[in-house]
């Protein structure tokens, strides 16, 4: 038997399908139903935000310690801990160049090898540590600057001292393929690179030891994240960051550029980029490489497994 239709049922679908899309209560409730259902959704948007303001506080509360430093990749935005929280541990490689400075400009360059644990949760916090060893060569400091004094070589170099670094991160997806972060880490040498010379002064022969002393550094950035096809991260985003070392020679040498008295070399740029992937691999396994930059380009990659 047909029936008349009086629009009644276009109207209906028409507001079941706004309703849905909308995420409001079908059919409409008047009163305190329909405002306890607001006010459930303000605050499950009140408490993401207050999380956020957390994580982002924990970070600034990082980056204002004097000593923080960082040393290794910085790693995607988003941390690989599971959603209901988890650790997650790595191993990881980083050849990194830097210029450091005090009148006179020298590469420093090193390779670290480092072991990391993390604790993270909700995809949107982290917070790590890392265990590691690193080599150092510093360029032409032992390099005379007068003609009465020779030495045997120009190249400062030092094999694997332990360095120890702390981190955080927190994130923010916008949707479920982009996303912002920030992160704060840092590295702290806890032993002295020492390297000995040997040359001549007016032809008396000389062997002096040089130390580098309290090395450390520290970085802040910003992250942006897209996450494509079989869940692999992609990210880039600025930093800035600070290094510092203290240089001493245990002699004073006519033409060599340091002394007994140390000298605090900084880094000669404040402000550098990073561009990275995070690629799951089987079983809780993730691939990540990074390449960074700051006057001189460093690079690294790291094996992680999600527990």
């Amino acid at each position: 038997m047909l029936t008349k239709n009086h629009g009644h049922e276009s109207q209906s679908k028409l507001w079941k399908h706004f309703a849905t899309s909308c995420e409001v209560l079908y059919p409409p409730l008047r009163g305190i139903v329909q405002l306890n259902n607001s006010n459930a959704l303000r605050f499950r948007n009140c408490s993401f935000t207050n999380k956020l303001i957390v994580v982002l506080s924990v970070l600034l509360i990082f980056a204002t310690m004097e000593n923080a430093a960082a040393s290794g990749l910085f790693g995607p935005p988003q941390t690989v801990s599971r959603e209901a929280g988890g650790l997650n541990t790595a191993i990881g490689y980083m050849y990194h160049e830097d210029i450091l400075k005090n009148g006179t400009e020298h590469i420093f360059r090193q390779n670290q090898i480092y072991t990391q644990v993390g604790y993270g949760g909700h995809n949107i916090w982290e917070i790590y540590g890392r265990i590691g060893i690193s080599d150092l060569k510093i360029f032409d400091v032992f390099n005379s600057t007068v003609t009465s004094t020779t030495t045997s070589r120009n190249d400062f170099a030092e094999n694997w001292k332990f360095f120890g670094t702390l981190g955080a991160k927190g994130f923010l997806p916008i949707n479920k393929i982009f996303g912002i972060g920030a992160f704060i880490q840092g590295t702290y040498y806890f032993s002295y690179f020492t390297d000995d010379i040997t040359g001549t002064d007016t032809g008396t022969p000389f062997t002096a030891d040089l130390k580098v002393k309290n090395m450390w550094d520290v970085n802040f950035g910003i992250g942006f994240q897209a996450t494509i096809p079989y869940n692999i991260k992609l990210y880039a985003g600025p930093y800035v960051y600070y290094s510092e070392a203290k240089v001493c020679l245990d002699a004073n040498i006519p033409g060599l550029k340091f002394g007994t008295d140390d000298v605090q070399m900084k880094n000669s740029s404040i402000v550098g980029g990073f561009v990275g992937a995070d690629i799951p691999l089987i079983k809780g396994f993730h691939l990540n490489i990074e390449g960074q930059y700051s006057e001189r380009f460093s690079a690294g990659a790291a094996v992680s497994y999600t527990y």
